[in-house]
């Protein structure tokens, strides 16, 4: 009698994905929590987990419109960096010499700190969210830039002289053969442009510093440095990392929708 050999459910690879970094984190939680105790930390240096758990519940209102806040200038910021970097590649890949001659300045733009700028801008654009989100997207714009340019890019050789071959014209080129050569490296883009545009929206409001009913994390962690409430600071810090794990995700998932049925990086993760 033949036997189908069992896989264990330890044993899969989207198992082991959630539950090995859950142990970690698990074990990482006790620790901190064991530490605080232990050593009897006061609250204002170093709160234990527990705390930080219930100041997160007795404060969640406020929090969580905060959070909401900083989620709408990030996704908005998210956006508006996947359409004009993919517009500016697609200008990129249509000429060696436009490339040359502007990638440098794309490149400025990434490394310039937007500390540095975001005050400027802030001045210039009158409409705070819309400052807001301008300081974010040039924060995220880089990845989809340089990603998406390097995927148009990245084609086969031989399909591309057999397309030329069949007198392919430029648009033909781009929606059949660089789009799909490129997507996989646009889809990591997006994973690194999301993260980035989470933090540039949390920088901008750092250095807006404005106050009142609709404000972001950023504010509340500040108020709560200012008194010394530090509980609340590390709620609002957990909260900024679960967006941004919660972004990642949902890139992943993009992607292996997207991909998953085709590309060998999806498919062998299975």
């Amino acid at each position: 009698m033949n036997t189908v050999p069992h896989t264990s459910l330890l044993a899969q690879p989207r198992v082991q994905r959630v539950l090995y970094p859950s142990l970690v984190a698990v074990v990482l939680i006790a620790l901190w929590q064991a530490l605080v105790v232990g050593l009897a930390l006061p609250p204002y240096l170093i709160p234990s987990p527990l705390l930080m758990m219930q100041t997160l519940i007795g404060d969640w209102g406020t929090l969580f419109d905060s959070l909401m806040i900083t989620m709408k200038i990030t996704v908005l910021s998210f956006i508006v960096a996947v359409v004009v970097g993919v517009l500016i590649s697609f200008l990129f890949v249509q000429s060696r010499l436009i490339e040359t001659a502007l990638f440098p300045y794309a490149v400025l733009l990434q490394v310039t700190p937007i500390v540095a700028i975001a005050p400027l801008i802030i001045i210039w654009v009158k409409q705070p969210t819309a400052s807001l989100v301008v300081c974010a997207t040039l924060v995220a714009l880089f990845p989809i830039i340089s990603n998406t340019t390097l995927g148009l890019r990245s084609v086969d050789p031989d399909l591309q002289a057999y397309f030329k071959m069949n007198r392919a014209s430029r648009a033909q080129m781009l929606w059949r053969l660089r789009i799909p050569s490129a997507l996989p490296y646009f889809f990591g883009g997006l994973r690194i442009s999301s993260g980035l545009a989470l933090i540039g929206a949390v920088v901008a409001e750092f250095v807006a510093g404005t106050g009142g009913t609709n404000t972001g994390l950023a504010y509340q962690i500040l108020m709560a440095g200012y008194q010394l409430d530090i509980p609340r600071m590390f709620a609002a810090l957990l909260l900024i990392s679960l967006a941004g794990v919660f972004l990642f995700v949902l890139m992943a998932w993009l992607t292996k929708l997207a991909l998953g049925s085709w590309h060998a990086s999806e498919i062998a993760q299975d």
